[in-house]
């Protein structure tokens, strides 16, 4: 116990101790991901045809499976040290509140003005397209960490940005929206009037409430028709995970400085940005047989892609006019339940992910939105931070873990990401409160429904 109280609550590493370089856990998997699929030949995608919705330094990055280290360009470096290196958190309160042999470890995320880890990938996507002498980008955003993160990485390099979100997040999380305007950002809410694909969407869903892959269509429809503008994305594609390592090595150096090997990771799962930063250098060593992880995806038994979801082809977008992804999907069709979880309401899961899954290096779990909000508050009460009801996925398993720790008195090492904070989304706390908020989990026959209309690929 003496040396153990030698870990600090917050493990911060010095300026000069933050990556220079990116990691690409595609290097080292022996089944790379699946290419994308051109939605009319069915032909891998090339770098010309992408480089006409996508930036074209982010499109190298998309297609390099073999590059193990990108260099981060200094200017990014510069902008990074406004808020990291963020702290690794050892949860001492949490241990003696749970009274576990648990040892209990979380990277904070929340600690810039987006209140999440996605601008890491947005400064990164928007130095890009200003490199290129770019106008501006359009981009969707769910819960609104994104386009709040991407609104601030413009509005710092002089971009415009065009953001399309979620409708129910845009009516539930107003803040969030306020933030982006305060930043320069259009914001829309998607499905909407102002595009092709919107109408079509609206004609087709009187009164939907929306879902990524809508909010993705539009933004893709009007990036690729307005001259001098490149689509961007938070999640899911190759060139976010890689950004969002940085996340994943961090946490990997302030634990080797302490000699502490997590025994779990733990990440919530919707696109697969947040969980596949976090666990990146980790799966890294896994991959390659130098260490085992218990690594632990989460999701939200509204939208359970990983654990019910099928591995297949399908379009990234409701209006299919994006390029077809191999991934664990819902079907593109699919409209999540209007739960508080924004973030995680998309229809598939990273290409990179699904294929680590379906590999066996990893494990997938969904749990009820209540559950969550019970873990997100026993959590605040004791750790002091109001955590994002995304990132609470994760909590919830992390306490569920602890607790059944302290049963079995096994000391293990557990490790989670905090990807953000809560107090944009007090709404939802509000409706938890007030018994307000259900458990809506789609049923196998619904889920079959849309399952049935993925495309089929020879």
């Amino acid at each position: 116990m003496a040396n153990e109280k030698k870990i600090p609550y917050k493990i911060y590493l010095e300026e000069n101790e933050m990556p220079k370089a990116w990691y690409n856990v595609r290097a080292d998997m022996k089944n790379k991901p699946a290419p994308m699929l051109n939605p009319g030949t069915h032909q891998p995608m090339t770098a010309e045809e992408l480089g006409g919705v996508f930036c074209a330094e982010l499109v190298q990055q998309e297609l390099d499976n073999d590059t193990a280290f990108f260099e981060i360009p200094q200017e990014i470096r510069d902008f990074y040290k406004m808020y990291r290196p963020s702290p690794l958190v050892r949860a001492y309160c949490l241990e003696e509140k749970l009274q576990t042999p648990a040892k209990i470890y979380y990277k904070f995320e929340g600690n810039n003005t987006s209140g999440s880890h996605k601008l890491n990938s947005a400064i990164a996507q928007a130095y890009y397209a200003k490199n290129q002498g770019l106008k501006g980008v359009t981009t969707e955003t769910g819960a609104g960490q994104w386009g709040t993160a991407l609104s601030m990485a413009c509005s710092y390099l002089g971009l415009d940005c065009k953001v399309y979100m979620v409708k129910v997040s845009y009516e539930q999380k107003p803040f969030r929206r306020e933030v982006m305007r305060t930043y320069g950002a259009s914001v829309v809410p998607s499905p909407s009037d102002t595009t092709q694909i919107g109408r079509k969407i609206l004609a087709e869903h009187p009164g939907t409430t929306g879902s990524l892959g809508c909010a993705i269509s539009e933004a893709v429809e009007v990036a690729t028709s307005t001259p001098g503008y490149r689509y961007v994305l938070g999640s899911v594609l190759n060139q976010v995970l890689l950004h969002q390592s940085v996340i994943g090595l961090e946490v990997k150096a302030a634990m080797d400085k302490y000699g502490i090997k997590p025994d779990m990771i733990i990440g919530c799962a919707g696109g697969g940005s947040n969980l596949g930063g976090l666990i990146a250098p980790f799966m890294g060593e896994k991959l390659r047989g130098e260490a085992d992880y218990d690594i632990v995806a989460v999701e939200p038994a509204s939208c359970p892609s990983l654990t019910r979801g099928v591995y297949a082809y399908d379009f990234c977008d409701t209006g299919m006019v994006c390029p077809l992804a191999k991934m664990y999907t819902l079907g593109c069709d699919f409209i999540p339940a209007p739960n508080h979880a924004g973030g995680l309401r998309y229809h598939g899961m990273s290409p990179v992910l699904s294929q680590l899954y379906d590999d066996g290096l990893m494990r997938a779990v969904s749990v009820p939105q209540t559950s969550v909000f019970e873990a997100a508050e026993e959590f605040a009460r004791v750790e002091g931070i109001l955590p994002a009801p995304e990132s609470s996925h994760a909590i919830r398993v992390a306490l569920d873990e602890a607790k059944r720790c302290r049963e079995t008195g096994e000391e293990k090492t557990i490790l989670f990401g905090l990807t953000g904070t809560g107090y944009f989304d007090l709404v939802a706390y509000q409706k938890y409160h007030d018994g307000l908020m259900d458990d809506y989990i789609p049923t196998d026959e619904e889920l079959a429904l849309y399952r049935a209309k993925l495309p089929k690929i020879d």
